[in-house]
């Protein structure tokens, strides 16, 4: 059976830097299951599996088409319950939709500044005018404008992960004792901000740093071994 992943890359199709495709890249190793990467540029995704979809990632497996990183870890516990569930129950689903909220809402801002225009300097000349365009309309200022605001997102991105770093002085996971969904959410934005601007925001001894290491070893070190900035 053919399982495509199809994911986010700059001109150096080596480098996929989406933090949702990296979310789903530790949700097929949390399950065992072998698949193809396949590396698409921004201006690409549209023709992709007959332009079924905007975004990536997107999974192909077999015969069956699944979009956006959370669909496709429900999809996966569902299709291939008898292998480590990813949410480990409905509790773990809701919790994992709150961090994902969380995320999105906190991290993802803040990295977008930091990192807007290593990102842009990633692309090939066509992506780089799409990317141009589109976050400059979305965002209400220039890339320049954007990076110029990351600065002082770097010296308080630290504090922005205060509950995690609070949760992790009790348990070594999101998850518990060992990783589920929730914590591959988190990892996917600092796995996002390490590959593309590769700046410092966290102390080696910071829990979160600690545990974000252990996440990085995971699966012979699929994070750890990734093409970074």
């Amino acid at each position: 059976m053919t399982r495509l992943l199809y994911a986010l890359c700059g001109e150096d199709k080596a480098r996929q830097f989406s933090p949702h495709v990296w979310k789903t890249v530790l949700s097929l190793a949390h399950k065992g299951l072998d698949y193809e990467t396949v590396p698409v540029a921004f201006t690409a995704i549209p023709e992709i599996e007959g332009g079924c979809t905007k975004t990536v990632p997107l999974l192909r497996d077999g015969d069956r088409l699944v979009r956006d990183s959370f669909d496709i870890a429900l999809y996966l516990d569902e299709a291939y319950p008898d292998r480590p569930s990813l949410f480990g129950g409905a509790g773990g689903q809701a919790m994992a939709r709150f961090i994902e909220n969380w995320s999105q809402s906190t991290l993802h801002m803040a990295i977008t500044r930091i990192a807007i225009l290593d990102i842009h300097g990633m692309l090939a000349p066509a992506d780089q005018a799409y990317f141009r365009r589109s976050r400059e309309e979305r965002l209400g200022a220039s890339l320049e404008e954007i990076a110029a605001a990351g600065r002082d997102e770097i010296e308080a991105f630290a504090r922005k992960l205060q509950p995690l770093r609070n949760m992790l002085k009790l348990q070594p996971f999101i998850g518990g004792g060992s990783p589920l969904f929730a914590d591959y959410i988190v990892f996917g934005a600092l796995q996002w901000l390490r590959l593309t601007a590769g700046v410092e925001v966290l102390k080696n001894d910071d829990p979160v740093a600690e545990w974000y290491g252990r996440l990085l070893d995971l699966h012979d070190g699929l994070g750890r071994n990734a093409k970074v900035a």
